[in-house]
């Protein structure tokens, strides 16, 4: 009984407590002289016709309602005062953890174009984990030859390029194509053949002679006829020496990555121009020397540069940016002159970021 009557608001405790039974509310508060009216019958008195007085029993259900009304009202309040008061955080919002803040699923994805050998040489599979650690984004990557990841750029079908053709990435850079071109690194292209050397390249006076030498042998040349930058270099060597190979017995094209053209030349014991990185790579499979290095023609330079978001809103440009300054910070480059070393025992890239504006 008692919890029944302290479950009540005070005003209904007070009713309780002065009202006798079977007596009304009016009847308790004409007592009090507060209102003066005539007695409320009881809910069981009946009218002189012998029919339930509604009125009566419809006032008694609304301050039954009432009661109940303010008895949840009241549980509500108490529920309330256990609550927590520490913030709270909507699915929309992020609690604060003291960490860098983190990329929204939208634009997480980082879609980046890059020439093959940066894949095949095992250098982004070495790098790119590290990004994604460090900054949450999600690197896609597209290895391709420099000549169609550049398309990639120009079509603003990815976010950031890693390519080494600096006479083709110029252009992009005059027309607004692409922003904030930084140079990354460098290694060396190399002639490769059999170990015999049957054109007798490696006794040529320079590197035209070279070119002339696997000409008039006959001796197969395989070339990567992609559009990569290496195969824009074998081009230009050709031109030097004033050879034009296209159509010729001796020479092929495989229209595949580095990787895959060294195993072609490898099968069919012929020459090919590679970069230095992916020959380290897959020296073990293959039975190719290198056959002429070092000339100042044989430079191969790395660029990274992100696709003008100006130009192409879809581009993550934030994403983009966050890579760029990735590869040229310092860290990134202590690991990149790092890579390859314990393995080859030589670097398969020399970091050159350092070295901007003088080149």
């Amino acid at each position: 009984m008692w919890e029944k009557y302290l479950s009540l608001p005070l005003a209904c405790r007070y009713e309780a407590g002065t009202r006798k039974e079977g007596q009304s509310r009016t009847q308790t508060f004409r007592k009090t002289g507060q209102r003066r009216t005539k007695a409320v019958p009881r809910q069981d008195e009946e009218n002189s016709e012998g029919y339930p007085m509604f009125g009566t029993i419809a006032r008694k259900r609304r301050w039954a309602i009432a009661a109940l009304v303010l008895w949840f009202a009241a549980w509500g309040a108490l529920a309330g005062c256990g609550k927590s008061t520490s913030p709270e955080f909507s699915p929309g919002t992020e609690a604060p953890t003291g960490k860098t803040p983190q990329p929204t699923p939208a634009a997480r994805d980082v879609v980046l174009a890059t020439t093959t050998s940066t894949q095949d040489t095992g250098l982004l599979d070495y790098l790119v984990p590290i990004f994604e650690e460090q900054t949450g984004y999600k690197v896609k990557v597209v290895a391709v030859g420099t000549g169609q990841a550049l398309e990639m750029g120009k079509r603003g079908e990815a976010d950031v390029l890693l390519t080494h053709a600096p006479s083709s990435e110029k252009p992009l850079v005059d027309d607004g194509t692409v922003t904030n071109y930084r140079l990354v690194m460098h290694n060396d292209f190399v002639l490769v053949g059999p170990p015999n050397d049957p054109a007798k390249v490696e006794e040529a006076q320079d590197l035209k002679a070279a070119m002339k030498a696997i000409a008039a042998s006959g001796a197969g040349f395989v070339s990567r006829g992609d559009d990569s930058g290496t195969h824009k270099k074998e081009l230009d060597l050709w031109k030097a020496a004033g050879v034009d190979p296209k159509g010729q017995a001796w020479y092929t094209e495989s229209g595949t990555g580095m990787g895959q053209t060294l195993l072609i030349a490898n099968e069919r014991r012929a020459y090919t121009l590679t970069d230095r990185g992916t020959y380290l790579a897959y020296k073990d499979r293959l039975d190719l020397a290198i056959v002429r290095e070092g000339d100042e023609d044989l430079l191969n330079i790395y660029h990274v540069m992100q696709v003008n978001a100006e130009k192409y809103p879809k581009v993550n440009a934030e994403g983009a940016k966050a890579f760029v300054e990735f590869l040229v910070s310092p860290e990134t480059q202590k690991l990149i002159g790092e890579f390859g070393v314990d393995k080859y025992g030589q670097p398969l890239f020399f970091p050159d970021a350092a070295k901007e504006g003088k080149e």
